[in-house]
């Protein structure tokens, strides 16, 4: 790693206003709006994003659009479109102007220059190995922790949003962006049910939301970790392609003193509508910033036409049918009565 990769302490200096990895995480926002070009063009773009509104019976769906998300949402990402270019998330391939923050000497925060939060960051391992959730929850247990005073951590699986498959990373964005930071509880209790509550440890099954989901609740991360990983095994033995990370999104926020991990199951990576022809399609690729309520539109002829119907049959796509997830529910339940 070049040693300039790193921010100094003094140049975050005159922006910190405290000391946690979330305050110096502000400060390296607005350290490096003022000396990387690109990411103050980035900023600057969300300035001209339009947003409107699909409101459901317990919660809401916003729709973005955001055109600076166009070489995310429309990346390649097959082995051979991977092979052939250079990973932008290994520290030496970084931009000159680009700083970063080291986090427990395996991580480092980056801002994120095609942001879709008001503060976006990405969090690359500072080595070059595969996107892989389940050897790494545990950091990101730890990421979320520490940037809880302002931000969520979430996780795109290398098959369902991320944009670099072969290197591990987290992103953040500001609480509060996406509608499900604050509806949660309503959804939680509204549209879901307990299955696990042991000790320290909840467990729901949310399945009447459009984006089914598991949520993960304890203050003990070592009994999220066990149940995350209960339930791994028990997706991945649904997955037909074996041997490979199952598909999902995680989405981790830690509040009163406890963590909250909302898991969402996929059935597929990008809906048919990604690979219509003509007037039909519409260039929307969904990862966990959709799942949370934020579907991301890179083209405003999508933006314009996309319709309540459309948002509801996107989601029946991607995300697991009824009987799967009540499968899984099962499964899970019983491993803990």
């Amino acid at each position: 790693m070049r040693d300039t990769t790193i921010i100094k302490d003094i140049e975050l200096q005159p922006y910190i206003s405290s000391d946690d990895l979330a305050g110096k995480a502000k400060a390296l926002l607005a350290q490096q709006k003022g000396s990387w070009e690109l990411l103050s063009k980035g900023y600057k773009s969300l300035e001209s994003i339009e947003v409107k509104n699909f409101e459901f019976e317990h919660f809401k769906i916003k729709v973005q659009f955001n055109p600076g998300r166009i070489v995310s949402s429309s990346a390649k990402v097959d082995p051979k479109s991977i092979k052939e270019r250079k990973c932008f998330l290994c520290p030496d391939n970084l931009p000159g102007d680009q700083k970063g923050i080291l986090y427990k000497d395996d991580y480092i925060l980056l801002c994120n220059p095609f942001p879709i939060f008001n503060e976006h960051f990405t969090i690359p391992k500072t080595g070059h190995v595969p996107q892989e959730i389940k050897s790494s929850l545990p950091a990101m247990l730890e990421l979320s922790r520490d940037l809880s005073r302002y931000y969520t951590v979430f996780y795109n699986g290398p098959k369902c949003g991320a944009s670099a498959p072969d290197h591990l990373h987290f992103q953040a964005g500001d609480k509060g962006f996406m509608p499900i930071d604050s509806e949660y509880c309503g959804i939680r209790e509204s549209l879901g049910r307990k299955i696990i509550s042991c000790n320290d440890l909840q467990v729901f099954a949310i399945d009447r939301y459009l984006g089914k989901f598991f949520s993960f609740e304890s203050s003990d991360s070592e009994a999220i970790v066990k149940a995350f990983n209960s339930f791994y095994n028990i997706f991945s033995a649904t997955s037909p392609n074996t041997g490979e990370e199952p598909m999902m999104n995680i989405l981790s926020f830690y509040e009163d003193a406890k963590w909250h991990v909302l898991v969402f199951p996929r059935a597929k990576h990008r809906p048919s509508y990604f690979f219509m022809e003509g007037d039909d399609n519409i260039l929307l690729s969904p990862a966990s910033v959709d799942m949370g309520g934020v579907l991301i539109t890179p083209l405003e002829k999508d933006f314009n036409k996309i319709t309540r119907e459309n948002i509801v049959d996107i989601f029946r796509q991607v995300t697991l049918q009824d009987e799967t997830f009540g499968t899984i529910a099962e499964k899970l339940a019983r491993l803990y009565s």
